[in-house]
């Protein structure tokens, strides 16, 4: 089980990203899966994640309005798209998946799980 996050680079301020994060060895419809992202000297926090029913997808207060998290079942993928970017967003963002199969398991609460599974991150900087 693997992750593969992709999509980061430099962008101005007020600029876009889209990050991909690519499983291999698992379908990812059975799972939940989280962004999350450190910033140097800081630690790491959750800031989206999304599960298998309409309520299931949440975002950091901050990144309301500004990140969307979706997923691909058909093509086995995630993404963060991330806009209105500010310096404050520069890090090193990673996806991560628990198991969590429907319909037994929906994902609500996803920012509440233990993920078990981790992806190397993607370095997003932002310039002011």
């Amino acid at each position: 089980v693997q992750l593969q996050a992709s999509g980061g680079g430099l962008v101005q301020t007020g600029g876009s990203l889209r990050l991909s994060c690519a499983p291999s060895g698992f379908a990812v419809d059975n799972y939940t899966i989280a962004w999350f992202r450190q910033a140097p000297g800081k630690e790491r926090e959750v800031i989206s994640c999304t599960g298998h029913c309409d309520d299931c997808t949440w975002h950091k207060a901050s990144m309301r309005g500004r990140f969307t998290i979706s997923r691909d079942n058909a093509k086995n993928m995630v993404y963060l798209q991330a806009n209105s970017l500010k310096p404050e967003d520069t890090a090193v963002y990673r996806c991560a998946a628990v198991y969590c199969p429907p319909p037994d398991c929906t994902g609500l609460g996803c920012y509440t799980y233990t993920y078990d599974y981790w992806g190397q991150g993607t370095l997003v900087t932002v310039s002011s």
